[in-house]
């Protein structure tokens, strides 16, 4: 709750903070639309390849808006982050098991790339042979 020690320390941050605050959750908008089209794609895309489908709730975790000592804006902000950054990972798990599927080639080695870790078991990038000798198996 980093915005309390601004606001204790620096009053003057409010105006900041309310023009900032609904910025923040005019996302719900296109997030709540984005989470309807992902769910289609998951549930149908996944049952039709056989893919096995991954558990909403094992990534979106909302409940500290229910902690007592929090006003009612924070509790708004707790919903919204849990729902948020729970849904990315969810998505960002979605999008891993579908280029598990179709895929799993590396990317080329580039400085500062961050590697997913599921791309551990992918072929190396570049290696036709093993690629070949994967796609016949």
């Amino acid at each position: 709750m980093k915005y309390r020690q601004v606001l204790n320390h620096h009053p003057a941050m409010c105006i900041r903070f309310s023009l900032y605050a609904p910025m923040v959750f005019v996302q719900l908008l296109p997030l709540v639309f984005f989470d309807f089209m992902l769910e289609m794609y998951h549930q149908i895309g996944f049952r039709l390849m056989g893919i096995l489908r991954l558990k909403q709730r094992n990534f979106i975790r909302m409940d500290r808006h229910k902690l007592s000592y929090l006003n009612w804006y924070e509790k708004n902000g707790c919903a919204y982050c849990g729902y948020a950054n729970g849904w990315f990972g969810y998505a960002s798990a979605i999008a891993a098991e579908t280029e598990k599927y179709w895929c799993g080639i590396m990317h080329k080695k580039y400085n500062g790339f961050n590697a997913p870790a599921h791309h551990k078991d992918f072929l190396s990038y570049g290696d036709e042979k093993a690629f070949h000798a994967y796609v016949k198996k």
